[in-house]
C-alpha cells in the first residue's frame, strides 16, 4: 500500500464535511511513535515513498528495523519530540495520546493519531505508485479501504511510461517550451492503448481470459470478416464497432487505411482492440501494424491466441504429429506480401512422417496441385480441408491430392488444408 501524508486545520474535532486541502510536504521531520504492525504499517508507507522518519519504541516488528535507520528503543517522553513537526502515534496507547494533545496546544506540531480521525490533524492518503506523477486518494480516514479501492482504478489510468514523458516536459518547461494545447494533445495518445488481441477459431469460448476482458473494457473494436459472428456477439453494444476487413461485396480496407483508422481513435485517448483471428503473429498482419504502432510511440500490447494451425487439425481430430505417423510439422501459406503466390514450400510435402498446414489455402488450390505436379508429389498424398473450424458450421472433407480441387467443391472460407499421413491415420 502507498499512502501519502494530507494536513488539515489544526484541531480536535474534525467536521466530517470536505473541508481538507491535500498538499505536498517536501523533507518532512517525521517522528513515528510505536514499534508494532501498526507502525509497520505507517512505516512501510513512509519508507515506499522515500521519506526519512525516525522511531522511538520500547518493542519492535523484526520488519521496521528494516526500514529506519534512526530508531530509539526506549519509553517514549515528551522531550524526545525534539525538532520534530510531525508526529504519528502508532502506540494504541491513550495515555500517550493525551500527552500528546497537551502538548500540541503549545507547540507547532501536526499529529496523527492512528485510527482516531477525531484527533488527527492529517490523514495518510492512498496512493498511486512512486513516480513523478502520483494520485492521492482520501476518504478523510472514513474509510481506508475505499480510499485503496479507487487509488488502484487511478493506478490503472496512468501509463507506465509517465515519468520519462514528464522528464521530457520538465525539461522543456526549463527552456520556457510550454505548449498547452501540444501537451494535451500528446497526453491523449500517451494514455490510449491498442491491442491487438487474438481471438482465436472464433469459438468465443475458445478465448483466453484476457483476451475476453480486453473485447469487453475496449472503447473502440476493429474486426474483419474473419472474426466470427459469435466472439462479436460478446462486444458490448456500447462499444464504437469499426468493420475493417477485405470481403467481396464490402468496402475494402488498406493496411494504410487500418493504421489511420488506429491512429483517428487513438488520437482521441480511447483504448482500442484490434481482433485478429487465429494469433496476431501467425501469417497475419499484426507484426506490421505492431512496428507501425512502435513508429508512432501508441503503447501496445499483443494478446496470444490460439493458432487455427494447430487447433484447427485439433478440434477435426487430426493430431499434427502423431507417434508413427508424423515426427514434425510445417505452418505455410500460398500468399506473399502483395496477393502474390507463394509455393517455395511444396517441397515440404515429399517429407517423409511430416504434416504440412497451409492456411488461407482454399482459393490456391488449382495453382498448388499443379506445383505439386511439376515436383512429383504422390498424388495418394493424403489432405484433409477443415472449414469454419469450432464454429457451428464447421465441415471436414478428407482427400487425396488428386482429388483435393473436387472436394473442396463444397467447402468456404476460412478453411485450412493439412497434407499428410496423419489425416488417414485419423480420419478414416
Amino acid at each position: 500500500m502507498f499512502d501519502e501524508i494530507e494536513p488539515t486545520a489544526l484541531k480536535t474535532k474534525v467536521n466530517m464535511k470536505n473541508n481538507t486541502l491535500p498538499i505536498l510536504l517536501k523533507n518532512p521531520s517525521i517522528l513515528l511513535i510505536g514499534g508494532g504492525n501498526v507502525a509497520l504499517q505507517k512505516a512501510q508507507v513512509l519508507s515506499h515513498n522515500n521519506i526519512e522518519f525516525s522511531i522511538i519504541s520500547q518493542d519492535f516488528n523484526d520488519e521496521i528495523l528494516k526500514l529506519c535507520d534512526n530508531i530509539r528503543q526506549k519509553k517514549f517522553k515528551l522531550k524526545d519530540i525534539g525538532e520534530h513537526s510531525i508526529i504519528i502515534d502508532a502506540t494504541g496507547n491513550e495515555k500517550v495520546a493525551k500527552k500528546l494533545l497537551k502538548y500540541k496546544k503549545t507547540h507547532d506540531i501536526l499529529l496523527n493519531v492512528v485510527d482516531v480521525p477525531k484527533l488527527c490533524d492529517f490523514y495518510f492518503m492512498a496512493l498511486t505508485k512512486n513516480r513523478l506523477l502520483q494520485i492521492a486518494v482520501s476518504s478523510n480516514g472514513s474509510s481506508p479501504t475505499a480510499a485503496q479501492y479507487f487509488r488502484d482504478e487511478c493506478e490503472a489510468l496512468i501509463p507506465e511510461n509517465i515519468s520519462e514523458y514528464l522528464e521530457k516536459k520538465q525539461q522543456q518547461r526549463d527552456n520556457n517550451m510550454i505548449d498547452v494545447e501540444k501537451t494535451n494533445e500528446e497526453l491523449k495518445q500517451l494514455t490510449s492503448k491498442v491491442y491487438l488481441v487474438g481471438c482465436g477459431l472464433g469459438d468465443p469460448d475458445l478465448l483466453t481470459l484476457k483476451a475476453y476482458k480486453i473485447i469487453q473494457e475496449a472503447d473502440v473494436v476493429l474486426h474483419d470478416n474473419l472474426i466470427s459472428d459469435e466472439i462479436m456477439a460478446v462486444v458490448p453494444e456500447a462499444t464504437t464497432k469499426v468493420y475493417v476487413g477485405k470481403k467481396k461485396g464490402h468496402h475494402s480496407k488498406s493496411q494504410h487505411d487500418i493504421h489511420e483508422t488506429i491512429l483517428k481513435y487513438t488520437a482521441k485517448g480511447l483504448t482500442v482492440a484490434r481482433l485478429k483471428s487465429g494469433d496476431p503473429f501467425i501469417f497475419g498482419r499484426g507484426a506490421e501494424e505492431l512496428l507501425f504502432l512502435n513508429e508512432h510511440n501508441i503503447p501496445c500490447e499483443v494478446i496470444p491466441g490460439i493458432s487455427s494451425s494447430i487447433s484447427a487439425p485439433l478440434v477435426a481430430g487430426i493430431p499434427i504429429t502423431a507417434r508413427d505417423y508424423a515426427s514434425s510439422f510445417s505452418v505455410v501459406s500460398p500468399h506473399s506480401k502483395g496477393h502474390s503466390l507463394n509455393l517455395t514450400w511444396v517441397h515440404l510435402l515429399h517429407k517423409e512422417s511430416h504434416t504440412v498446414v497451409v492456411l488461407m489455402g482454399l482459393s490456391r488450390i488449382p495453382e498448388i496441385i499443379a506445383e505439386t505436379k511439376k515436383q512429383n508429389v504422390p498424388s495418394n498424398l493424403p489432405c484433409a480441408i477443415i472449414s469454419n473450424a469450432s464454429r457451428p458450421n464447421q465441415k471436414v472433407a478428407t482427400c487425396t491430392l488428386e482429388t483435393l480441387e473436387e472436394a473442396s467443391t463444397d467447402m468456404i472460407r476460412p478453411s485450412i488444408l493439412v497434407f499428410g499421413n496423419v489425416v488417414n491415420a485419423f480420419l478414416d
